[in-house]
């Protein structure tokens, strides 16, 4: 199962990449090209949650059938050992979760934003070179989406 986790998404990234080449040099516009890219993103991102949530289960089976075998006192004190270190392997594999989901989509965010006001901002400094502080402020912001998307991250992830 963690063969999988690794091998579909390069698998799919390779796969995605190759059709939008092949859509783009047969004529294809670039906005249907991202759009079957944008489409694979989350077709890949749902594979690898239902992939995770898989194996924490098949993990929680398979200790669950370890902690028949040993006696009665043993066995509690095992299943709450197991349960301890289960909740704490999904509660880190959720955490990084989301700390990559919310760096991914503030950058994606801030280039959009950024892809939107810097040729603004070129435009008005050619016109007047003394609204260049003013222009420069709006790329910022864009930027500084980015920027809180990765500090939320670090704050998320598990020490």
């Amino acid at each position: 199962m963690n063969i999988l986790l690794i091998l579909v998404p390069i698998i799919t990234i390779i796969v995605s990449a190759t059709i939008a080449v092949k859509k783009k040099l047969s004529g294809v516009s670039a906005k249907k090209a991202f759009r079957y890219n944008a489409i694979a993103f989350l077709v890949v991102l749902t594979m690898l949650i239902v992939f995770a949530v898989g194996s924490f289960a098949a993990g929680s089976d398979n200790d669950a059938a370890a902690a028949q075998t040993t006696t009665a006192s043993a066995q509690a004190e095992e299943t709450a050992e197991e349960s301890a270190q289960s909740s704490t392997g999904f509660d880190k594999g959720m955490a990084y979760l989301a700390a990559g989901l919310s760096t991914g989509l503030a950058g994606i965010g801030g280039g959009i934003a950024v892809a939107a006001g810097a040729p603004a901002a070129i435009g008005a400094v050619s016109e007047d070179p003394k609204a260049f502080g003013k222009a420069i402020i709006f790329v910022a912001l864009g930027e500084s989406i980015a920027l809180y998307g990765v500090v939320i991250s670090i704050l998320v992830l598990p020490r």
